[in-house]
């Protein structure tokens, strides 16, 4: 077992509002946040957890919540400056804050960008004022593409706009005309996913008519091509970036790297490899107990079983499109290819995958039926 890249996920949990469909560890601001409070615990988290970088340094930080963009832009670069202080940072750390359109505000974001964030990912959703209300969203279509021109105009070394499809009521001609306008942009990269009801949330309770499944693939087979006529390369389920702009945070995720996560609710991966086991963990949830300085940050942590490593592995591996170094499931698990050659033979005989002498690739069948593909290495 060898030890992968790492990086760091940082949680600010507020926001404006609640969205009905997010199952996030999110609050809704109800009074004034408690920033430099929160800041102090997240460096203090921080410095409890420095020990499992076990010497490497941080590839990608990604500020996830919430909206991290509700913070100050000297709250975010005293965050920044706290983890260099603790860690090293590769020279070309890629530094992502998630930001909503109604927070944008150009000397802010000029801040955050002195501060050392060199990506922007922009909770658009949609750009049609109707589905956005249909969404929770507290901002308009007008602000999302000023927030866009922002991010462009700032030359940081990226930005994303997130959006969905299969909103409520939504139409073919509606969803493609959200990617279009999306696309008009110019954002290096896209995230384009269906909007999927999720457990405890309030669409959950209340369910919205959501687009009929023939719909929905008529949706993503003619977004996908759009998205394809505009040099946009789709390099995992969700994930198109035009050329040397993937979100490298992601790709780490994805490539089974290890990620250390401070903040309330934050989950981290990590490779003890003198010990020969990978550990999963969980901050507190509630910032209310996350800020009382009396308990441990974690609040739970399990290491990941032989037998759940398989599929752990190339549930993250099977969801990009580039093929998988066939010496990386050694590497990252520990375990013998032996293990797991029952299932490889069968993917491959129902075409899930193809195997050459130094990769497995999952074929278009398989990211069909992702699913089924997974469920062989249960």
């Amino acid at each position: 077992m060898v030890l992968p890249p790492l990086s760091l996920y940082i949680h600010i949990p507020w926001c404006i509002e609640k969205c009905p469909y997010c199952d996030f560890n999110s609050h809704s601001i109800k009074s004034n946040i408690p920033e430099s409070e929160y800041i102090s615990c997240l460096l203090d988290d921080l410095s409890q957890d420095a020990h499992l970088a076990q010497n490497r340094e941080i590839e990608t930080i990604f500020f996830g919540g919430g909206t991290p963009s509700v913070f100050s832009a000297e709250g975010i670069k005293t965050i920044i400056d706290g983890v260099k202080h603790r860690l090293k940072l590769s020279e070309n750390c890629e530094i992502t804050l998630e930001a909503n359109p109604g927070t944008f505000e150009i000397d802010k974001f000029t801040g955050f960008k002195s501060a050392g964030v060199n990506r922007f990912s922009i909770g658009v959703q949609s750009l049609q004022n109707e589905k956005l209300t249909s969404l929770g969203r507290v901002h308009q279509a007008d602000e999302a593409i000023k927030a866009a021109k922002v991010a462009s105009a700032l030359k940081l070394n990226s930005f994303n706009l997130d959006l969905m499809h299969g909103l409520p009521d939504q139409s073919i001609e509606d969803a493609l005309s959200d990617l279009s306008q999306a696309i008009a942009l110019s954002p290096p990269h896209l995230s384009w996913y269906q909007l999927t009801i999720e457990e405890n949330t309030l669409f959950a309770s209340k369910p919205p008519t959501l687009p009929q499944d023939t719909t929905l693939w008529s949706i993503q087979e003619q977004g996908q091509k759009l998205l394809s006529e505009h040099g946009y390369e789709q390099y995992e389920i969700s994930g198109y970036a035009k050329k040397g702009h993937q979100c490298q945070h992601n790709l780490n995720y994805w490539r089974f790297g290890d990620y250390l996560a401070i903040g309330c609710g934050a989950h981290g991966k990590i490779t003890l490899a003198d010990e020969d086991k990978i550990i999963r963990y969980e901050k507190i949830k509630h910032p209310k107990g996350y800020l009382d300085l009396t308990q441990n940050y974690t609040y739970k942590q399990h290491q990941v079983s032989q037998d759940d490593l398989p599929f752990e592995f190339f549930m993250n591996r099977f969801r990009l499109m580039e093929a998988c170094p066939i010496n990386e499931f050694e590497q990252y698990t520990g375990l013998s290819i032996s293990t797991i050659e029952p299932a490889i033979t069968r993917a491959k005989q129902l075409g899930f995958i193809e195997e050459s002498v130094n990769n497995w690739q999952v074929t278009a069948k398989g990211h069909l039926y992702l699913n089924d593909l997974l469920e062989l290495f249960v």
